[in-house]
């Protein structure tokens, strides 16, 4: 019974300790890529530049490059002895194997997923609404944050989902810095592998059925917020 008993624990706490360390990540990556992602789009969709589309595709990168070259990447950039990482090495910051790491890996993968939807919300915004309101007296911010926001919500919440559900499934990049240390970096896409190079697979099974139906619930979601001709414009965005 007790072996019984021990046996019961470890196995829940090899599907509930990277699930949640995985929710934490992935709801840190969401919320920076979030913030980033509505900012960048923000501006893009105002730049009337030609090198719009070339700063875009470079900002995009992430969404097509393997994510294992995005990780070395990062872990030459934020490594000891990458530029960054010594400088944050004087201030006491090591990002490389801590779940911050993982937060920023994370990050990056998942901001291309916000930046395109945004980017298709806000060109979407009828332009005559903004400039009703200038007329009428509103500034700059009172503008974007009570007419150009609101308008594109819907849009950028569906990006916002998908990002969280790319960095909840992110692999490569978040095992190239973080590694896979148990309780402390080691997500749910990690204790995947990690369990099925053990041979454990009753925790492999029941793990790909949590992270599914969590990507699920989330697509699901996402495809309600959207409307379907802000879809299509984003998957027109993503073909290009």
């Amino acid at each position: 019974m007790r072996g019984g008993r021990c046996l019961r624990r470890l196995y829940m706490s090899g599907l509930w300790v990277p699930l949640l360390l995985s929710l934490k990540v992935a709801g840190w990556a969401t919320l920076f890529a979030a913030v980033l992602g509505i900012a960048i789009a923000y501006g893009l969709s105002r730049w009337q530049s030609r090198w719009g589309d070339l700063v875009d595709s470079i900002l995009t990168l992430p969404m097509v490059l393997p994510p294992t070259v995005m990780g070395y990447y990062l872990l030459v950039l934020l490594g000891r002895r990458g530029w960054l990482g010594q400088w944050l090495k004087g201030w006491g910051i090591e990002l490389v194997f801590t779940w911050q790491g993982a937060v920023i890996a994370a990050t990056v993968v998942a901001f291309p997923m916000v930046l395109k939807a945004a980017r298709a919300a806000f060109e979407d915004v009828d332009h005559s609404l903004e400039n009703g309101a200038r007329v009428l007296g509103l500034g700059a911010w009172p503008i974007f944050f009570r007419v150009t926001l609101p308008l594109a919500m819907r849009g950028i919440l569906a990006g916002v989902l998908l990002a969280f559900a790319r960095a909840l499934g992110e692999f490569g990049a978040t095992l190239m810095v973080a590694g896979s240390i148990p309780g402390r970096t080691q997500t749910l896409s990690i204790a995947i592998y990690e369990a099925v190079q053990a041979g454990d697979d009753a925790l492999a099974n029941t793990l790909v059925l949590v992270t599914s139906v969590t990507c699920v619930a989330v697509l699901l979601l996402a495809s309600v917020l959207v409307p379907r001709r802000a879809r299509m414009k984003g998957l027109q965005e993503l073909g290009r």
